[in-house]
């Protein structure tokens, strides 16, 4: 069963990043995971595993945190906005026409606006380092960032539909309905509000089969490539 990420945990994350950090850890690059994925691909269990692996391997003064369903909470507050937007997610397909009435009569701000301050929350996030942010176009968002690593989850429909059956104790055909729109849903956010193709593996650094790895296995392959990639293995990002 996948975790509920905790919403205090982000707010200690936020509150932990305006104190300022002691040590050679505060001169060390702060690296930043960006996780796509497939609908039932397993990115919430990679991401909880891959936190508890670099909270091991790479020390922090801030604990490292997972942005995902909780991100536009984080978004409400960074601008200030009604909790009522929260039930306009962004992934949801909504007409041009439709969208700017509701904005006109004062229902909520354009969908446009709650990207781009989604971006801007993102950006900020990465900025910091030690997270890990999943979906919402956060691959292409930081894309000219050099602390973030962008990673790629997919695997076939058939064992993807057979975890969405699992977590939600959903039939067969509605559970492959739910990964078919999930899975078009993600895909026309990137495509509608960025022009980029979700699929096109430019965009990542690594791209995993959870079909054929494990997520212990892929944590770790994560884990130990942004080790390698910003060279976190230095003597002096050693904390003790």
């Amino acid at each position: 069963m996948w975790k509920n990420i905790d919403y205090d945990k982000c707010v200690s994350f936020i509150n932990c990043h305006s104190q300022p950090a002691g040590g050679d850890v505060e001169s060390a690059i702060r690296p930043a995971v960006t996780i796509s994925r497939l609908t039932g691909a397993g990115g919430q269990t990679v991401a909880d595993r891959l936190v508890e692996y670099l909270q091991t391997h790479v020390p922090a003064h801030c604990s490292w945190t997972i942005f995902d369903t909780n991100l536009m909470a984080k978004v409400l507050e960074d601008h200030h906005l009604s909790q009522e937007i929260a039930k306009h997610e962004p992934e949801d397909h909504k007409p041009l026409i439709q969208d700017q009435m509701e904005e006109f009569l004062g229902l909520h701000p354009s969908t446009w606006n709650v990207v781009q301050q989604t971006a801007e929350t993102i950006w900020q996030l990465a900025s910091m380092g030690y997270v890990i942010l999943m979906s919402r176009g956060a691959a292409v968002v930081t894309a000219s960032l050099k602390n973030v690593y962008h990673v790629r989850l997919v695997g076939s429909v058939e064992r993807r539909t057979e975890r969405v059956q699992e977590v939600y104790r959903l039939g067969p055909r509605a559970a492959a309905e739910f990964v078919k729109q999930h899975d078009k849903g993600r895909a026309r956010y990137l495509k509608e509000h960025y022009h980029k193709d979700i699929e096109d593996p430019t965009l990542y650094d690594l791209v995993v089969n959870t079909d054929r790895n494990s997520y212990d296995d892929v944590a770790r392959m994560v884990g130990d490539a942004v080790i390698h990639r910003f060279n976190l293995a230095r003597p002096h990002f050693n904390t003790r």
